[in-house]
């Protein structure tokens, strides 16, 4: 009873405020419009829905799919299936082409039918006004609610086409399990497109809006099975099918495919997210000022700003394109699980295309979580010898022009080093004499690298290592001779580290590797890419001595179990003290990657892997990814 009486003030209010309008148009010209008024009263806004964004791989193949909780793929007009637009408009609103906005005469049949049935079959709302329910105003029943959305509707007809109107309405119905319009739901039910739908899948699916808890075809198929017989037989009253059409779609046997959320490689999703906020910050200034910031304050309203600015853009339906190569992504991750059984020991690595100068790869660790912590570029840790080809041996090669063969005096010595002395020693205390630069780099002696970067001057070599922007790296250590050994303050990532070691592959010549090439819209216009910079670090000669002493430690030095079958391999072992950590960074023609294996820091710092690194985990990992 009340339930009538509702729908019938409803019926008497709205046919009063027609009636009002009319007389009011006709008898009062100098009174400002109703659209005047709307307009100071009412205000529409941009009207926007989200769209899902996604990160593609290099084949541009979908990875992982970006939304919290509105799954919605946005389908322009011209792309929505005729069958979709008869089936909404046969059963929520037969007038939608020729009211208004709001139709008397459908909430008077919605009333006569609903009360004629013991559930409601029809509702009174045209497609624009559940469209202005569904982006402006609340779900609550109320007449007051219902007159502003007659308000809202008038007002949108006049600024909206009716082609426009049925797109934003079709992207914008909520059909359950996160889905938003037609497209989500086609994909989400059947893992097809909306139209690769057959008629009675159309139906089927525009059964679910009408009470998305009721006609879940997940939990009550039965209940949809049975609107959807109800939705084909208005499509048939409308003749927009034919009865052909009708039987063998009120025949057909529907069979769900339920397809869950696209999100794989969390280590390489996670960089990417990262990186594409870096991106933004680059392009669009923030970066500038965060550097600018002076205080804690106005750094985190420029986070926040910055924040805001990335979530809107991932709303809008953007499409991230990387250099993933989803093979050597799984044997990266897959290797580094297999050759690190301990489980209290991590390892992480980086892994870049030579040739395009693209990141392929990234792990985060054994057992990583999308989000969790990344060790490929978040772990910074003390690179050990694995610095020395970037700080000493490249640097004094190229001041001073001698190739692999000059020899070196490589004896025991002690430096100043501020109020004390810094005598370095060899590995096992070994000493010795005068050595080639060959020899020292193969043999990794720590004697050599510190007579090179005193030779060369730590202002001089650390303009060598400017280049490769590494974060971490303080002031501090631009005074420090035991960097030469990787003894920095704070440390260098596996991905920093790959970075730099692909200056061997491209000539002496430095560009940053990043995982994104481009990001999209969703019309296919590029919003964003990276700036290619390149810096000329050393000469090519220089470089060519170098690749020359990196195989060598591959052949016959401390990279042995380097066994690779490529036409060319070189590379650089790494060793912290008390063997904290070690590191492989090597590289092919085709590629370059860096490999960091240690504990994770507590609060007392890492604990010593010595006995595990002796049998080369590292390296193995190397030749793993490489063949």
């Amino acid at each position: 009873m009340r339930q009538s009486t509702g729908w019938i003030i409803i019926v008497v209010l709205c046919a009063s405020f027609v009636l009002l309008l009319t007389r009011v148009g006709a008898e009062v010209n100098e009174v400002e419009t109703l659209s005047e008024a709307f307009d100071t009263n009412i205000e529409l806004g941009e009207l926007f829905l989200s769209s899902n964004s996604y990160i593609l791989d290099s084949e541009g193949r979908l990875v992982s799919e970006i939304y919290k909780d509105t799954n919605r793929i946005y389908k322009p007009f011209d792309q929505i299936p005729q069958l979709f637009i008869d089936s909404f408009v046969s059963t929520e609103d037969r007038r939608f082409y020729e009211h208004e906005g709001y139709d008397t005469a459908g909430i008077a049949r919605a009333f006569v039918a609903n009360t004629s049935s013991s559930e409601t079959e029809q509702g009174g709302s045209t497609i624009t006004q559940q469209l202005v329910r569904n982006i402006y105003l609340s779900h609550e029943q109320t007449y007051q609610r219902k007159l502003s959305e007659i308000l809202y509707s008038r007002e949108l007809e006049k600024r909206y086409t009716k082609d426009d109107i049925l797109e934003l309405y079709l992207n914008s119905i909520f059909f359950g399990h996160q889905a938003y319009g037609i497209e989500a739901a086609s994909q989400y039910y059947f893992s097809k497109s909306s139209n690769d739908l057959s008629l009675a899948q159309v139906a089927f699916i525009t059964a679910i809006p009408n009470n998305p808890s009721f006609y879940d075809p997940v939990n009550h198929q039965d209940r949809t099975e049975e609107r959807k017989q109800w939705v084909l037989k208005k499509m048939l009253e409308e003749e927009t099918i034919t009865e052909e059409e009708y039987i063998e779609a009120t025949e057909e046997t529907i069979e769900l495919a339920v397809q869950t959320r696209t999100d794989m490689f969390p280590d390489y999703v996670t960089y990417v997210r990262d990186e594409f906020r870096d991106l933004v910050a680059e392009k669009e200034g923030f970066a500038d000022q965060l550097k600018n910031a002076t205080t804690p304050e106005q750094k985190e309203d420029i986070n926040a700003e910055l924040d805001a600015r990335i979530q809107r853009l991932y709303e809008e339906g953007i499409a991230i394109h990387t250099a993933l190569k989803p093979l050597m992504q799984k044997k990266a991750v897959q290797s580094v699980v297999s050759r690190i059984p301990n489980e209290d020991i991590q390892g992480s690595l980086a892994v870049i295309d030579n040739e395009s100068n693209k990141l392929i790869a990234i792990t985060g660790g054994k057992g990583y979580e999308k989000f969790n912590f990344n060790r490929g570029y978040q772990d910074f840790r003390q690179p050990g010898s694995s610095i020395k080809p970037l700080l000493s041996f490249a640097p004094y090669i190229d001041t001073t022009g001698v190739g692999p063969s000059a020899k070196i005096d490589s004896k025991n010595k002690c430096y100043p080093n501020g109020a004390e002395e810094y005598c370095p020693k060899n590995y096992n205390d070994k000493e010795v004499g005068s050595v080639t630069l060959n020899q020292a780099l193969a043999s990794s002696y720590n004697t050599t690298a510190v007579a090179l970067l005193n030779s060369v001057g730590l202002e001089k070599a650390y303009s060598y290592l400017d280049a490769f922007q590494f974060e971490k790296v303080e002031d501090s250590d631009r005074n420090y001779l035991p960097t030469a050994l990787g003894g920095f303050s704070k440390g260098v990532s596996p991905l920093e580290l790959t970075r730099a070691y692909t200056t061997f592959a491209h000539n002496g010549v430095y560009s940053p590797a990043h995982g994104i090439t481009e990001v999209v819209d969703g019309g296919g216009n590029v919003l964003y890419s990276w700036d290619e910079s390149e810096t000329q670090v050393w000469s090519q000669s220089t470089n060519d001595k170098m690749r020359q002493m990196l195989a060598n430690v591959v052949k016959s030095g401390t990279g042995r179990t380097i066994n690779v079958n490529a036409p060319y391999v070189g590379g650089k072992t790494g060793t912290s003290n008390s063997y904290h950590e070690i590191w492989f960074v090597g590289l092919t023609d085709q590629y370059t990657a860096g490999i960091l294996i240690g504990r994770d820091q507590g609060q007392e710092g890492p604990k010593s892997i010595e006995s595990f690194a002796k049998s080369n985990p590292h390296q193995r990992i190397f030749n793993d990814i490489m063949n």
